[in-house]
């Protein structure tokens, strides 16, 4: 457990021994007394569940919310993207791989877009065939991924051709968008609650 998680617990089992003693100093029946105790402890449990992992909640009710009613907060002007903020905190966008879409988080503390692998295979990504896999050190630990193509990339009205990937099942429902797409961009800024994003500047016809 963390320290917070520590803490939370603490206080739970601090308030269902107050809310203990309170019911047993009424005078009611001892089954009464079982079940309103069980009561607080699905309530406490609840809250500690929701309290230790509000962030993953978050991300989880983001992701799910923008796939359900089709709003990512993201607005195109002109060539320029710009994303608002999620209520996780992270900025997610919608982009389309292969024709398919398929919701991104962008990260730029990650080195290489990833994908999972039923949403790769989905989108008909070439994947590497390689025995050796690519080891990813991850928040979860080291993960196996495969290495893999993605032939177009589009976000807004960007787009990245034979951008490479790395696959695996391990990533759950997570994809992410990485620096090697991040770094073809012409510049990429967080502006408050927003990130904007710029395509590369084309060059001057001669």
């Amino acid at each position: 457990m963390t320290e917070d998680q520590n803490i939370n617990l603490v206080f739970a089992i601090g308030a269902l021994v107050l809310v203990a003693s309170a019911l047993f100093s009424r005078r009611i029946g001892f089954g009464e007394i079982v079940r309103n105790i069980l009561a607080w402890v699905a309530i406490f449990a609840v809250f500690i569940v929701g309290f230790s992992y509000q962030r993953e909640i978050l991300a989880v009710w983001s992701q799910v919310s923008g796939e359900m009613t089709g709003a990512n907060e993201q607005l195109v002007v002109g060539d320029t993207l710009r994303i608002r903020q999620s209520a996780d905190g992270h900025f997610w966008v919608d982009a389309k791989v292969n024709a398919l879409p398929v919701r991104f988080l962008i990260d730029s503390g990650a080195t290489t877009t990833a994908m999972t692998m039923r949403t790769a295979q989905n989108a008909g990504i070439d994947i590497s065939k390689s025995p050796i896999p690519v080891i990813l050190t991850t928040a979860n630990g080291s993960v196996e991924a495969q290495r893999g193509t993605i032939q177009s990339l589009q976000i807004g009205p960007m787009v990245a051709q034979d951008l490479p990937v790395v696959v695996a099942e391990e990533f759950g429902d997570s994809n992410v968008i990485g620096m090697n797409f991040l770094s073809k961009l012409g510049s990429w800024r967080v502006e408050g609650p927003e990130m904007v994003l710029e395509p590369p500047t084309r060059a001057p016809a001669g």
